[in-house]
């Protein structure tokens, strides 16, 4: 008996030891992922005081959690502030995050404003909500990092978010556009930044899991069945279910685009084009065949050199 305990207790600690060098590599796979997209985008500089918007979910805590441990290792020093926004939606734990954040010794603000009761009141019964709740919380954000003095306001996008809205631009709103790493807001006083840019969501579910974040459902959106954006990231996971790979590349095409290839006469000159016998990069290539491989999975950090400095663990 006191050998099949003994061996039991063996296998316990060696699941256990499997698991933290799992969730060890996971780390710092993010760490230099989000290490990566903050030195591309220059989206940290020194002397920045960051307002981490934090929802609840498993992508926002995942990027307070990352960013928290780049500070500790970051050759630049900036400072973290989280904050949330209590929308008032029935049956919204309200302590969850303030005990985790007091637990963290983060700096945070819990900003309460009810805009459940004139989301619900304004959008007809059946209609989604998602449009006009972004525009009050981007609202409400703005005003909040004019208040602290933040000069950067960090959202927890990650890269299926960024395709999905590619999509949802192109199915429905007829434009070639998706959601930037980073930009200046439209009332030119922000700059908004997603560090979780080149993060695959199933390396964020992985580690919200392992690490035990006690996640909060959003149940004003998340009960509306047939949302555009849920329909599109489903076409999205079933394609890298069935094609590995094909996510990197399409990721890869938008940090790789050719103008002249489009049809947009603002960005290209195309009125002014003419043929003056000067060889040219992006010229056409119509008679040629194109050649398209398989697409192989893309780590986005092969290309880097291998050096220290910037945000990443290199």
């Amino acid at each position: 008996m006191t050998q099949h305990t003994s061996t039991e207790a063996t296998a316990v600690a060696d699941a256990e030891k499997k698991a933290q060098l799992n969730l060890n590599k996971l780390t710092k796979w993010l760490r230099h992922a989000v290490g990566d997209a903050i030195n591309d985008f220059n989206m940290i500089e020194p002397g920045d005081k960051i307002m981490v918007c934090l929802s609840g979910g498993k992508d926002s805590y995942t990027m307070l959690d990352i960013l928290l441990g780049l500070q500790k290792s970051a050759p630049i020093d900036f400072s973290i502030v989280a904050v949330n926004l209590d929308q008032k939606q029935p049956g919204f734990p309200e302590h969850v995050l303030p005990e985790y954040l007091a637990a963290l010794g983060v700096e945070y603000r819990i900003i309460e404003e009810d805009t459940y009761s004139i989301v619900k009141k304004l959008v007809p019964e059946g209609k989604t909500t998602c449009s006009l709740c972004s525009r009050l919380r981007r609202g409400i954000l703005y005003r909040v990092a004019d208040e602290i003095g933040a000069t950067k306001i960090a959202l927890g996008h990650h890269r299926e978010d960024i395709l999905e809205t590619l999509f949802l631009n192109m199915f429905y709103g007829g434009k070639l556009k998706a959601m930037p790493p980073k930009l200046v807001s439209d009332d030119g006083k922000h700059v908004v930044i997603r560090p979780l840019a080149y993060c695959r969501e199933k390396d964020i579910v992985r580690y919200s899991e392992a690490k035990g974040f006690p996640i909060i459902p959003c149940n004003l959106c998340g009960s509306q069945p047939n949302l555009q954006r849920a329909v599109v990231g489903e076409m999205i996971a079933d394609w890298d279910k069935r094609f590995p790979g094909r996510i990197e590349s399409m990721f890869r095409a938008l940090r790789n685009v050719v103008p002249s290839h489009l049809a947009d006469p603002t960005l290209y000159d195309f009125v002014s084009a003419r043929a003056d016998g000067v060889a040219r990069a992006d010229g056409d290539k119509a008679f040629d065949r194109d050649t398209f491989s398989e697409p192989n999975t893309i780590n986005i950090l092969a290309s880097k050199p291998a050096e220290t400095g910037g945000c990443g663990e290199h």
